[in-house]
């Protein structure tokens, strides 16, 4: 999988993939990314054909694919225990 668009708003990193696949997750849950600017989350390199992302200044990468096959259900159960 291959990044097309990659965006941001306020509260969610939004990818696209060439294949057409979309999704989005909240920056809440990524610290480094949730704590950075807006110019911070656009100054990122797509390594590895676009099959990663990495933010050299915020010490931060996201595989493509690891980010479609995140299973959201464990995410909020997770939250629920510590919570």
């Amino acid at each position: 999988m291959r990044v097309k668009n990659l965006s941001f708003d306020q509260e969610f990193i939004i990818l696209e993939t060439e294949d057409g696949k979309k999704a989005s997750m909240p920056l809440e849950w990524f610290p480094r990314l949730r704590e950075a600017t807006m110019k911070e989350l656009k100054n990122y390199e797509l390594w590895s054909d676009g099959e990663w992302i990495h933010w050299e200044k915020l010490g931060e990468d996201l595989s493509v694919e690891g980010f479609f096959s995140f299973d959201v259900t464990k995410r909020k159960a997770k939250e629920t225990i510590v919570a």
